[in-house]
């Protein structure tokens, strides 16, 4: 099998040097654009090493019996995927109404959309967003600590003693509970909300209050996902929220729903009423934010609070992200691999979760 990578808008790369080196171990040939991981400090002699092939990218798109990618190709280059080929990447079809497998089904190849790994023990390896969610909670944090204008722990000073900062964390899946360690680690005193009950001792261990609105509606079979709500839950949601969020310094929202847009968690009178130099930082800006005066991808003050909207800052850790990203990527191989021959069992869990459209045919479509 020849596995292709090419050279993205992205400060990632999709497989590094270190995994290439396995799949080559495993009898398989890897193919690289030309300077496809310098933003990352892997260059064309690090892949080389690991004996992959570098070349141009027309070559790399054409040749390759298996591309992996980031983000999904322009149709220029899908146009020069050749027939047969399976393409690897992050489609997110769920937020497209069935139109991203359409526009792929123009092409004769197969596709898979990582973020489609179902929520099982076998997917835990190959779960892209788990580990994009991970760094992107770390960071978070950060963030927010480098721009309070206040220390995170609790200091005891000849000239007094400095009170902890108060942080609130909205949504406790991978990237809030990574939140949650981080900002503990920092020395804050941290409060988490989540509808989903099955959290709660998560929380807890890791030092955590666990803010609880009863009612919530059942989520078991959600598939680790947050389920919508009813409107007397919401209106007991939102008020106990702004409670907690008036008293804090910090709040990280994470919280999203599978396909459609984020629950608004905090509205403007919140934001009017906490405390001036207060930061939010909203994970979930892509599908319309937590937070009612989020604008995603900005940064803006109002109220005197910092409003960070950011559901990239998983890519500002591009390193660890490219690696996390790659074992994921080689997990997921190994699923369709088989004694060196693509083997495309469409009654193994993963691949049939996963696949958008097998030679051409529509296999994924929510209409």
């Amino acid at each position: 099998m020849l596995i292709g990578v090419v050279k993205e808008d992205d400060p990632r790369v999709a497989l590094v040097p270190e995994v290439i080196k396995k799949l080559e171990d495993e009898k398989n040939e890897v193919c690289v654009e030309n300077n496809a991981g310098d933003s990352v400090f892997f260059h064309d002699i690090h892949f080389q090493q690991a004996q992959a092939r570098v070349d141009n990218r027309a070559n790399v798109l054409k040749d390759s019996d298996i591309l992996v990618t980031l983000k999904p190709l322009a149709e220029a280059d899908l146009k020069q995927l050749k027939k047969g080929a399976v393409y690897i990447s992050m489609f997110e079809p769920y937020a497209g109404n069935g139109l991203v497998s359409d526009s792929l089904a123009k092409y004769p190849i197969s596709t898979f959309s990582l973020d489609m790994i179902p929520r099982i023990t076998l997917g835990q390896s190959m779960d892209v967003l788990s580990s994009m969610a991970s760094i992107a909670g770390y960071k978070a944090v950060i963030v927010a600590a480098n721009l309070l204008p206040r220390y995170f722990p609790m200091l005891t000073t000849a000239a007094g003693t400095i009170p902890p900062a108060k942080v609130l964390i909205l949504g406790a899946g991978v990237a809030g509970l990574q939140a949650v360690a981080t900002a503990k680690r920092l020395g804050a005193v941290v409060e988490v909300f989540d509808t989903r009950t099955a959290v709660k001792e998560e929380v807890k261990s890791l030092g955590a209050k666990f803010v609880e609105v009863e009612g919530a509606k059942d989520d078991k079979d959600a598939g680790g996902y947050a389920v919508e709500q009813t409107e007397e839950f919401k209106t007991k949601q939102a008020d106990l929220i702004k409670e907690r969020a008036v008293q804090s310094d910090v709040v990280i929202t994470t919280a999203q729903l599978r396909g459609k847009p984020a629950p608004k968690l905090l509205t403007r009178e919140a934001v009017n009423e906490m405390k001036e130099g207060s930061i939010i930082v909203d994970l979930a800006a892509s599908t319309g934010g937590n937070c009612e005066l989020t604008q995603n991808g900005k940064t803006i003050v109002e109220y005197g609070v910092t409003i960070i909207g950011n559901s990239e800052l998983h890519t500002s850790a591009p390193i660890h992200a490219s690696q996390l990203y790659s074992k994921n990527i080689y997990n997921f191989l190994k699923v369709m691999i088989k004694d060196g021959e693509l083997n495309l069992d469409m009654e193994n869990e993963i691949l049939k979760s996963t696949c958008l459209t097998l030679e051409g045919q529509v296999k994924y479509n929510t209409n």
